[in-house]
């Protein structure tokens, strides 16, 4: 049977996704392969302490590249490109790759041929051991593009992964937001575990990553995190959900423990309990019952 995809994503930063993904790797207890789609800014790798065992570079789509030999200035290029990455400079055509989106216009028009498409390094991707699980994950480099054809190579390679070692779940710690790359997170994905924290723009976030899981067809949940802090929004977003039709898998209260843990840079399963032992056996509970309605 092929691996069940979980996973986790919040509508913002800071709500305790990672905490919560990394409290779900180690109740896996082997069970998963695990993986971090956060490539702008990955931080499951903190509490997981892996051990990385092969290196690849990530180049993404081609982009232009100009031959200052061949170049003689004369802005065909320049004045092709929509998207206003090539200038000239000192009678040559400058390329900056920030606003090059690789359509190979510029190739076409070049009368010396001059502009050439290659690959350049966009950042770099692992595979890695851990005590929980093989992890996927990876780094951009700042400014880099592609994000989300890198999200979708991470979760293949880890999907093929748990195929190959016969694994029940893939963990997927998602970025935040709605924007690609949580589009190329989430597409295909078995069950989305969306979580929120108690404040107005936790709920208004939560809304539109309820709606984006909806337009993609992708089952959903919610666990509220820190919830204590505001009961009246908490009910907020329990009335919600349920308008909705979300299931609630469960409610972390605010422990300053927890914070502690996370400083030491450790995954903070005893003092999640036993709150997460609940949503880890109501997680499992959903999850065969949507096996067994397909």
């Amino acid at each position: 049977m092929k691996p069940f995809e979980i996973v986790v994503l919040s509508g913002k930063g800071g709500t305790g996704k990672t905490t919560v993904t990394s409290a779900l790797s180690a109740l896996s207890e082997g069970t998963a392969v695990l993986c971090d789609t956060d490539v702008d800014a990955p931080d499951l790798w903190i509490l997981l302490e892996p051990v990385t065992e092969k290196t690849f570079v990530f180049e993404g789509m081609e982009m232009a590249s100009v031959d200052s030999q061949k170049c003689t200035g004369c802005g065909k290029c320049r004045d092709f490109c929509r998207f206003n990455a090539i200038s000239i400079k000192n009678g040559k055509a400058k390329v900056n790759t920030s606003f090059c989106e690789g359509c190979g216009g510029c190739e076409l028009v070049c009368p010396e041929n001059a502009v050439i498409m290659k690959h350049f390094k966009q950042g770099e991707y692992y595979f890695s051991k851990t005590a929980y699980g093989p992890f996927l994950h990876a780094q951009m480099k700042p400014g880099g593009e592609n994000s989300g054809l890198l999200v979708q190579l991470l979760r293949d390679l880890a999907m093929k992964e748990a195929e190959k070692l016969d694994k029940e779940l893939l963990i997927v710690d998602g970025p935040p937001g709605i924007a690609c790359p949580t589009i190329s997170s989430l597409t295909g994905a078995d069950l989305a575990i969306m979580v929120t924290e108690p404040s107005m723009s936790g709920k208004h976030d939560l809304e539109r990553l309820g709606q984006l899981a909806f337009s993609l067809d992708i089952p959903a949940c919610v666990v509220i995190n820190k919830y204590d802090l505001s009961e009246r929004h908490s009910m907020e977003i329990e009335d919600f959900c349920r308008s909705v039709n979300l299931p609630v898998l469960g409610r972390i209260p605010f422990n300053k423990s927890i914070v502690d843990t996370l400083s030491e840079r450790k995954i903070p399963l005893k003092e999640m309990k036993p709150q997460i032992d609940e949503i880890w056996n109501k997680l499992i509970q959903h999850r065969k019952s949507l096996q067994q309605s397909v």
